[in-house]
Order: structure tokens, then C-alpha cells, then sequence
């Protein structure tokens, strides 16, 4: 499909270039020319030109040479014009920004990753997926999850391919690069409810990234998307995936977005309505009076299920001593953590103060 496009460029340069221009495959293969006749043949002055991954003309005894670069520094097409003189290097050089716009274009037009990218960034409009994807005989409604890779220490350019190589069916599985962090891959699914396969696959992504590259990542998972249209939301709920389970399941590296339950409403809420809450909470005294050994009283009570038998036996105390520590709490709060409904109310009001403190900790 190249050939087309570079044949195209060449058409409409012929009649105001003076010189045989051309474009060659990396065997030197004649792909497309402005003579016709040399399509197909091979120049035989083409192995004296050595890509050195410089951006700069070569020139031989015959022709100067130009590489059509792609991503990763890569040549698969040479441009070449007749002649060595200074004319014939601004020729190839400005055949080759043709050129390289042309194929560029093409390849965005053409290219799923770009599309299933354009999506996610939500750069096209709602209306245009039903077009693109019937334009790229696009599969629109088979189950897909959004994973998002974030890499925390040393990001590495070398990750997008080491996930590449994970998932090499380009046409159903795609992995795009962001930014310097951040990875995505839009996985196509067996069917919709798979959760076991969606978590064996976040994890191959961080054992590879570790072990091949020594890369610590977190990784957020979206709810499945049964459409295209729903990509650019699954994307979202993977940022928010990471960005929640950083505050409340910082233990956590592979954090999915149904999973995260009151942290996700608390997220989402004003901090005046949270600090809000917190002074209704605690109106006797502030949260700050609980000291380090209360709060991890309050923690393992909540861990067992509010049992004061197991509590105390996980705490190695005894009952009373139990029973001692959570009338305190009550006296200090107003709040009995014996009592569903206190209990549920002081667990929101920890998460809350948790939040608060996470976004105070960035100033």
C-alpha cells in the first residue's frame, strides 16, 4: 500500500522536478519512480549506502539516497534522486517530507492503534466510530478491558515493546504508548465475564516488566466496554483505578475499578463536603486525638467483622481489655464501634480523613 502513496507523491512532483526521483525498499527495490520502468528493478548502487541513523543525505556515483524514518529509528524506505549535485539533495530532501507526510497521514487514516488511541483521548467524535470502524472492518461489539500501566521508578521506552511482545495479535489486542509513564492495552476478551483471565493478564504484565526490564508498575483495570463507544469511560475508570487505589489500597499494584467500593464515592466528593463530614462526625473531638495504638485497635476490629473475641484474640489482649479500649473510643468519639450503624459511619469518616490527608501530602 506504500507504493501507492509514495507513486502519488511522485505524480504530482514529476512535471516540476527535472530529475529521476524515486523510493526503495530496504533490499533497494524500486517500490515507486517517475520512471515508470524502473519499478521492480533493483539499483545496484544501493549497497553502498549505510544507514547509520543519521538524518542526511548519501550519495553514490550515480544517485543521492535519503532514509524515510520511522518510529524506533528505523528505515524501511530509502528515497533517491538522480544526480549528486546540490540540486539533487534538495530534491531528495524535500521528496522525503513528502513523502514521509503522505505515508504518516496514510497510517493514521488506516491504522486500528491509532483509531482505538484517538478513542480512549476521546479526539473523535461519537458518531465517527460507527464510520472508522466500518472503514477498518472494525469488530464493534466484542467485550474489551482497559488496562492501564504505570510505571513507577525508572520508566523505560523499552516497556511498550516488552508488552508488545505479550500480545502480538495487532489486530485484536492493542498496546499504546501516552506518555513517559503511562502504558495502555485495550484487550480483547473470550467473552464478557472473564475476570479470572483479565487479572492473569495484568499480572504477565508485571512479572514481565520486572523481571526483564526491573520496572515496579501499578496497574488499574477498567470494567469491560461491550462496545467501542464505551473505551474512552473504561479508560477513566483505569485512571481513577490507579488514582483511588493510591490512597486506600496502597498495598495493592493491579487495582480494579469494581473493586474499590466507598473509595471510589469518596473520591469523587468536594473536600469542603469531606472536612464537612468529619466535623459532624467528630463533634466531641477531632480524629487527630486517636492516637496511633486506638487506631489500630479500630482497624483489626473492623478487619474481624467487628467480633470482640477474634479482635482481641488477633491483638493478643484480653476480652475486657477489648471491651475497656472500645468504651474509650466511645467516650471520645460518641461513636460505639459495637453498633452496625457507628460503625459504618466512623469507617466512611477514616476513609474520608484518609483522602483528605493523601491530597494534602501533594502540597
Amino acid at each position: 500500500m506504500s507504493s501507492r502513496i509514495f507513486q502519488n507523491v511522485i505524480i504530482q512532483m514529476k512535471d516540476n522536478v527535472d530529475r529521476t526521483i524515486g523510493v526503495v525498499d530496504e533490499q533497494g527495490f524500486v517500490v515507486a519512480c517517475s520512471e515508470l520502468a524502473m519499478i521492480g528493478s533493483r539499483l545496484d548502487d544501493f549497497h553502498q549506502y549505510e544507514f547509520d541513523g543519521s538524518e542526511r543525505p548519501v550519495t553514490t556515483g550515480a544517485r543521492t539516497y535519503f532514509a524515510l524514518y520511522s518510529p524506533g529509528a528505523k528505515f524501511d524506505y530509502v528515497a533517491f534522486t538522480e544526480g549528486t549535485d546540490s540540486l539533487s539533495r534538495t530534491i531528495c530532501a524535500i521528496s522525503v517530507v513528502a513523502f514521509n507526510e503522505a505515508k504518516n497521514n496514510y497510517e493514521e487514516k488506516h491504522n486500528k492503534a491509532a483509531f482505538i488511541k484517538n478513542i480512549i483521548s476521546d479526539n473523535i467524535l461519537p458518531g465517527d466510530v460507527y464510520v472508522r470502524a466500518k472503514e477498518l472492518h472494525f469488530v464493534t461489539d466484542e467485550p474489551r478491558v482497559v488496562l492501564l500501566v504505570r510505571q513507577m521508578e525508572n520508566p523505560d521506552v523499552a516497556a511498550v515493546e516488552a508488552i508488545q511482545r505479550l500480545f502480538p495479535d495487532r489486530q485484536k489486542d492493542f498496546v499504546l504508548n501516552i506518555n513517559e509513564t503511562d502504558i495502555v492495552l485495550v484487550k480483547a476478551l473470550p467473552n464478557a465475564n472473564c475476570p479470572e483471565e483479565v487479572m492473569r493478564v495484568a499480572r504477565s504484565i508485571e512479572t514481565t516488566l520486572l523481571e526483564e526490564l526491573g520496572i515496579k508498575s501499578v496497574t488499574g483495570v477498567s470494567t469491560n466496554a461491550r462496545h467501542l463507544r464505551e473505551l474512552a469511560d473504561k479508560y477513566k475508570e483505569a485512571q481513577v483505578a490507579i488514582d483511588v487505589g493510591r490512597v486506600f489500597e496502597s498495598d495493592k499494584t493491579i487495582i480494579n475499578y469494581e473493586s474499590l467500593g466507598l473509595g471510589r464515592i469518596i473520591y469523587q466528593l468536594p473536600t469542603t463536603l469531606c472536612e464537612m463530614f468529619l466535623n459532624e462526625v467528630f463533634k466531641k473531638n477531632p480524629i487527630e486525638t486517636l492516637d496511633e495504638d486506638t487506631l489500630e485497635t479500630i482497624n483489626r476490629f473492623f478487619e474481624n467483622n467487628l467480633n470482640v473475641s477474634e479482635t482481641s484474640r488477633k491483638l493478643y489482649v484480653h476480652r475486657n481489655t477489648l471491651v475497656y479500649r472500645l468504651e474509650k473510643i466511645k467516650k471520645m468519639t460518641g461513636l460505639d464501634l459495637r453498633e452496625f450503624d457507628h460503625a459504618i459511619v466512623f469507617k466512611v469518616a477514616m476513609m474520608v480523613k484518609q483522602y483528605l490527608d493523601s491530597l494534602n501530602s501533594k502540597y
